[in-house]
C-alpha cells in the first residue's frame, strides 16, 4: 500500500472469527518474517483495523491514524523524513485458535510535501524525439510510486522489484528504448546471416537508433468532445444546412437524439443516436428492477434547418401484455410489486429533402410486476412527405440501408413475393421458427435445428431441407429499386438459382449415415451506387444468386444411444456484394508503358537512376550535387578516352 487506508474482503461465513493486525517486524538474522497468532487485536501501533460485516462477505479496512505531515522544528506526530512509514502489517483472521486467512501488507507512505520555494520561469526543454527518447522509462506511469513490473522505475526499491523481477516489461515499454537492431554489426539476432552481411552491415552507436520515436512518436491529439454532447455548429455563425444519410439527429440542447437499440453483440444500448433515414426495429429485455426511462418526449428536435419541432406523443394502453411478458416468477399476489412502463414506442419521422418535417410518436405503457421479464419493442421509420399508407412514391428511388428487399413472383397471378430468413425462438426447432425480411445492406446469418431419426430416408431427408431452405425465398425476381412496379418487368432482376451438388455416393446400407445434405443456403446480392437524389445516394441491386452447400449428416448418439434423435442445423446467410456502377475502362497502352517507369508501382525505379542530379535529393545543395555530379561524368569520360587504343597510340607519338 502506498497510502493511508487500504481494503479488501473477506469471503466466506464470518460468524464466530475475530479479526486481528499485527506489526511483523523482520528477524535480522534471517532476513524472514516473524511467524503470526490469533492473540492480537484490532490495533496495532499507529494502525487500525476496521471490519464491515456483510452477507457471506467482510470488509476489511486497515487505515493509518498519524498525520503525514512533514517535521517542522520543533514538532512531533510527523513524518522526520520523506519516507515517513515503511512497514509490514500482518491481518488475521481467526476462529478460536485456528488461522483461516492471512493478508500480508507491504505499507510504504510518504509525507505530505507541499512546494514553499521559488517558481523557476525556465521552460522545461523536451528532447527532440527524432535524436532522443522521449522517456527512457515508458512504463513508469504512477509518479512517486512503484510500477508493478517495471523494473526501469527509479521509485521501485530492491525489496520491491524482488516481488516482480521475473516477469519484467520487455521491449520498449520496459525501458528497452535503444535495442540493437538486425543490420548492425554487432547484433546476432539474425537466424541466418547471409554472406555479404559483414560487408553491409552498420556501424553505429545505439544512440543512433531507427527505433526514435518508435514509441513515442511525438504527435498531438486535440481533446475529443464527448460522444453524445457534440456541438451542433463548428464554428460562430455557421447555419446548420440539413442531414445528410446516416448522420445523427440533433436536440434543442446539442445533444443527439437517442432511442435504445441493439448492439453487434446483441446487447441493447439505450443510449443509441438515431441515424437520418436509417430505420430499424430494436427488441430489449428488461426488469422492473433493471428498468430505466428514457429520452423524455418533450424534448425538441432539429429540423435540419435550424428550426425545432416538437413530437406529436400518442399514448395508448397494451390489450395483450402475453406477448410482452417472456418469463414470470410465481410469486404470491401480496408480494408483487408493479409499476406502470412503457412496452413500445414506436417513432414515424416525416422528412423531405434534408430536412425533418414532423414527428410522431406512438407509446405503448402496461404494468410490469416484479420478477417478470419484459421485451420492450421500439420502432423508428422514416416516410417521405409525399407518401401514403408508408409506400414511398417516385420521388425516392433506390434502396436505402435497413430497408425491406422487395421480393416479386412474376410467374403467378398474385405478384407479391417475399425473401425472408429465420427468427428463431424457443429451442430454435424449424418447426418453431419464424420468420423475418432481408433488409437492404445488412449481411445476415441465420439458422435452425431439424429433428431427424436414425432411420431418416437420406432421399426424404435432402428433400424436406430444401423444402425448409426453398420456402424461404417465395419469389422469382427482386427489385432493381425499392419503387420497383409490377407492372413493369425492367425494373426486376431474376434469381439465378444453383442447384445443390449431388456425388450419387452410396452408404452401402448403413443407418444414421446421409451424405451431400443441402444444409446451407448462400444468397448473394449484387448491388452498385447508381447516383444520388438531393444528395441522398441511390442504390440498386443489378443481380442475386442463391446457392447451396452440401454436409455429411452423421447420427450423433447420446448417452447410452436410447434417443433415437438427432439434430441437424440447416442455416442461410445473405451477403450484399457493392461492385462499380459502370465496369472500369481498360487500361491503354500508354499507361501500360507509364507504369514500367512508375516509381509507387515497381520495385526498379529507373528514373532515379541518377536521384543525387534530381531536385528529389534534398541530403545536400543542389548546386553541390550538380557539381559532383559533372565531376563524376568528367572521370568516367576520361577513364573512357584514355582506355582506348588510339589514345596510348597518340601519347607515344
Amino acid at each position: 500500500m502506498s497510502g493511508p487506508r487500504v481494503n479488501s474482503f473477506f469471503l466466506g461465513n464470518s460468524s464466530g472469527v475475530n479479526f486481528s493486525i499485527i506489526l511483523s517486524p523482520r528477524d535480522e538474522e534471517t532476513g524472514k518474517l516473524q511467524l503470526a497468532n490469533c492473540s492480537g487485536s484490532k490495533r496495532a501501533g499507529d494502525w487500525n483495523l476496521d471490519v464491515t460485516p456483510g452477507v457471506d462477505t467482510c470488509k476489511v479496512t486497515v487505515s493509518l491514524t498519524r498525520t503525514l505531515e512533514l517535521c517542522l522544528p520543533n514538532a512531533t506526530e510527523c513524518c522526520p523524513s520523506p519516507l515517513c512509514r515503511l512497514e509490514t502489517l500482518q491481518v488475521l483472521a481467526c476462529r478460536g485458535s485456528v488461522m483461516l486467512a492471512q493478508l500480508l501488507v507491504q505499507a510504504e507512505i510518504f509525507a505530505n510535501s507541499s512546494f514553499t520555494g521559488n517558481v523557476s520561469e525556465n521552460a522545461t526543454i523536451i528532447p527532440n524525439q527524432a535524436f532522443k527518447p522521449l522517456g527512457s522509462c515508458p512504463c513508469n506511469l504512477t509518479a512517486g510510486a512503484c510500477d508493478v513490473r517495471c523494473c526501469c522505475d527509479l521509485e521501485c526499491t530492491a525489496d520491491l522489484q524482488q516481488l516482480f523481477s521475473g516477469s519484467c516489461f520487455t521491449g520498449v515499454f520496459g525501458g528497452d528504448v535503444n535495442p540493437p537492431y538486425d543490420q548492425l554489426c554487432s547484433s546476432q539476432s539474425m537466424e541466418y546471416t547471409p554472406e555479404w552481411f559483414p560487408f553491409l552491415c552498420v556501424q553505429s552507436s545505439l544512440d543512433n537508433t531507427p527505433f526514435l520515436g518508435y514509441f513515442y512518436h511525438g504527435s498531438t491529439s486535440a481533446p475529443k468532445v464527448p460522444s453524445f454532447e457534440i456541438p451542433l455548429q463548428t464554428s460562430p455563425g455557421k447555419p446548420f444546412t440539413g442531414y445528410r444519410e446516416g448522420d445523427p439527429i440533433i436536440t434543442e440542447e446539442d445533444e443527439y437524439f437517442t432511442v435504445p437499440q441493439q448492439s453487434m453483440a446483441g446487447q441493447c444500448a439505450g443510449s443509441a443516436p438515431v441515424a437520418y433515414l436509417h430505420d430499424f426495429d430494436a427488441k430489449c429485455l428488461t426488469s422492473l428492477e433493471s428498468y430505466k426511462e428514457g429520452l423524455p418526449h418533450d424534448v425538441r428536435i432539429n429540423s435540419g434547418t435550424a428550426d425545432f419541432i416538437q413530437q406529436n406523443v400518442v399514448y395508448r394502453a397494451i390489450t395483450d401484455r402475453d406477448k410482452f411478458i417472456t418469463a414470470s416468477e410465481n410469486l404470491l399476489a401480496a408480494e408483487v410489486l408493479c409499476q406502470n412502463v412503457t412496452f413500445a414506442e414506436h417513432y414515424k419521422f416525416i422528412w423531405k429533402d434534408k430536412n425533418i418535417e414532423q414527428v410522431n410518436v406512438t407509446v405503448f405503457l402496461g404494468s410490469l410486476c416484479d420478477g417478470e421479464i419484459l421485451t420492450q419493442r421500439f420502432t423508428v421509420e422514416f416516410l417521405s412527405l409525399n407518401s401514403t399508407d408508408g409506400e414511398e412514391l417516385l420521388e425516392n428511388p433506390g434502396y436505402q440501408v435497413g430497408k425491406p428487399v422487395r421480393a416479386a413472383n412474376l410467374n403467378s397471378s398474385d405478384p407479391l413475393g417475399s425473401l425472408n430468413i429465420w427468427q428463431p425462438a424457443g429451442r430454435g426447432l424449424c418447426a418453431s421458427a419464424t420468420y423475418r425480411p432481408v433488409l437492404f445492406g445488412v449481411d445476415s446469418y441465420s439458422g435452425c435445428i431439424l429433428e431427424v431419426d436414425i432411420n431418416e430416408d437420406c432421399s426424404l431427408l435432402r428433400g424436406n431441407v430444401t423444402e425448409k431452405l426453398t420456402a424461404l425465398i417465395q419469389a422469382t425476381h427482386i427489385g432493381k429499386r425499392d419503387n420497383s412496379s409490377y407492372s413493369d418487368l425492367n425494373d426486376w432482376v431474376e434469381i439465378t438459382r444453383l442447384d445443390p451438388f449431388s456425388s450419387n455416393v452410396s452408404t452401402g446400407g448403413l443407418k444414421g449415415i446421409c451424405p451431400d445434405i443441402p444444409a446451407h443456403l448462400n444468397i448473394h446480392i449484387i448491388f452498385a451506387k447508381v447516383g444520388a437524389v438531393q444528395g441522398i445516394p441511390q442504390q440498386q441491386i443489378l443481380a442475386v444468386q442463391i446457392s447451396y452447400s452440401t454436409v455429411l449428416w452423421q447420427f450423433q448418439c447420446g448417452l447410452g444411444c436410447k434417443n433415437t434423435l438427432s439434430f441437424l442445423p440447416i442455416t442461410a446467410s445473405v451477403q450484399f456484394i457493392e461492385v462499380p456502377a459502370q465496369p472500369p475502362l481498360p487500361v491503354t497502352r500508354y499507361q501500360q508503358l507509364y507504369a514500367e517507369f512508375d516509381c509507387n508501382q515497381n520495385e526498379v525505379c529507373w528514373p532515379q537512376l541518377l536521384y543525387p542530379l534530381t531536385r528529389f535529393y534534398t541530403g545536400e545543395p543542389y548546386s553541390q550535387s550538380l557539381a559532383k555530379g559533372l565531376f563524376l561524368v568528367f572521370l568516367v569520360l576520361l577513364a573512357a578516352i584514355t582506355s582506348n587504343p588510339w589514345f596510348s597510340k597518340l601519347w607515344n607519338r
